[in-house]
């Protein structure tokens, strides 16, 4: 009897491997593909279903009940879906499925990394799931494009690069995203912050501030700016920019722009900045920019201070200050030749709330810092605190200790938010009051 593993993507047999290889080409020769992708997901599963247990009654290797349903179910996964990898694309507590070589499978479950059975046959067999993946959304990956950004259908976002960049054989990565998208009431059942910041970051968001939320990888930038753009009213035309599609905006009004990479001859590329500048020609009442990285930044800014209120961005930073730093620097690559100070004072006018997001060492992802900026005072962009989280220590289990309180500092756009009809309550920024966790 062949021995093979549980259901849950283990490494199989090679005998299991070869017999579930020789059923895929057989399908393949015998399905007419074009006929299939006008049938019903339902309908396909079925005549699917039938054609690999005629085939697997064919084989001389006898199978029991349980490997017989894992063999049809793995067929399945290749012929409609990623092969190995749908076991964990159904997984809802993965957030990430990392890729290196075809041996080596790891996911983040709940702030963790862990290795996982899965493997896939060989680099061929990897690589030709990385080029399924690209191809349904019309890009390209093979060795004159050794790297590509695509997406899935669901909009979780890929990172694919196969030799000769990667040396050790094609690397995949995909950040998964939640079939239901997390709400402001998430965040704060999961302490990542606290109902006092909750309703000041809505406040801002109501009020038309211009807010950059910033954080290091895979901290939750962008499920912070899918949360905040979630208060943007439904009455407003939201004009989104992403170089991988993956904002999952409610309203109704919203116009989703991607960047286009260059063609197998380096033609056609169509960078964020170039749809920064369309954006404004399209009567957005808001601009959403997925992640500014380069010299967007200044057609950013420049939306910011010619009367786009309202806008939202990320960027890589692990403090608010290193935040600012980046934004100038970013924008220095645009070639706005501006002395510093007039350039600080640029994005000083700019911008008015930074919002410090971090993963600890336990997995954890909090609100760090939310801070108000001020102005300038001499050569430097001032901020205030309005909100911190501090950690404390580790508990026995590991995990993180910390508290959040506020800085007692009432923010200066507190004006701003009356004069908009926002009342924000009297204690909301009291700092006796503080939330352990």
């Amino acid at each position: 009897m062949l021995a093979t593993k549980p259901m849950n993507g283990t490494e199989l047999g090679a005998h299991y491997q070869d017999l579930k290889d020789r059923l895929h080409e057989r399908v393949i020769d015998l399905v007419d593909m074009t006929a299939i992708g006008k049938m019903s997901q339902e309908s396909v599963t079925e005549q699917l279903t039938k054609l690999i247990d005629q085939l697997l009654q064919q084989e001389s290797i006898n199978l029991n009940q349980r490997e017989r349903v894992q063999m049809t179910q793995d067929v399945l996964h290749e012929v409609q879906g990623l092969g190995p990898l749908e076991p964990l694309l159904a997984d809802a507590t993965i957030n990430d499925i990392l890729v290196n070589g075809h041996k080596q499978v790891f996911v983040e479950r709940f702030g963790r990394l862990e290795l996982t059975p899965i493997r896939f046959k060989d680099d061929a067999h990897l690589k030709k799931i990385i080029e399924k993946i690209v191809s349904r959304i019309g890009r390209r990956i093979d060795e004159s494009v050794p790297m590509v950004d695509a997406r899935l259908a669901d909009g979780s976002r890929v990172n694919a690069i196969i030799p000769p960049l990667a040396i050790d054989g094609p690397s995949l990565s995909i950040r998964k995203f939640s079939k239901d998208p997390l709400q402001l009431h998430h965040l704060t059942e999961k302490r990542s912050l606290t109902p006092e910041i909750g309703e000041l970051l809505k406040a801002i968001v109501q009020s038309r501030l211009n807010v950059l939320i910033s954080g290091g990888t895979g901290t939750g930038k962008t499920t912070m700016l899918n949360i905040l753009s979630g208060f943007i009213p439904n009455n407003e035309r939201i004009v989104t920019i992403e170089d991988a599609a993956e904002l999952q905006l409610r309203q109704e009004h919203v116009v989703r722009l991607e960047t286009r990479p260059a063609n197998i001859e380096g033609k056609g590329e169509i960078a964020q900045r170039e749809l920064v500048k369309n954006a404004l020609r399209m009567r957005p009442d808001r601009i959403i920019v997925g992640e500014v990285r380069g010299a967007e930044s200044l057609d950013m800014l420049q939306a910011m201070n010619t009367g786009h209120d309202g806008s939202l961005t990320t960027v890589h930073a692990n403090t608010c200050r290193d935040a600012l730093t980046r934004i100038e620097t970013l924008v220095s690559m645009a070639g706005f030749n501006l002395a510093p100070k007039a350039m600080r004072h640029y994005i000083s006018s700019a911008l008015d709330v930074i919002i410090q997001i971090a993963r600890l060492s336990d997995g954890t992802r909090k609100v760090i810092s939310v801070q108000e900026v001020v102005g300038m005072e001499g050569d430097l962009i001032t901020l205030q605190e309005l909100f911190t989280y501090q950690q404390t220590g580790l508990d026995e289990n590991r995990k993180v200790k910390g508290r959040f309180k506020a800085t007692g500092v009432r923010p200066k756009f507190a004006e701003r938010l009356a004069a908009k009809g926002i009342a924000l309550p009297a204690n909301l920024f009291d700092p006796t009051k503080v939330y352990e966790c």
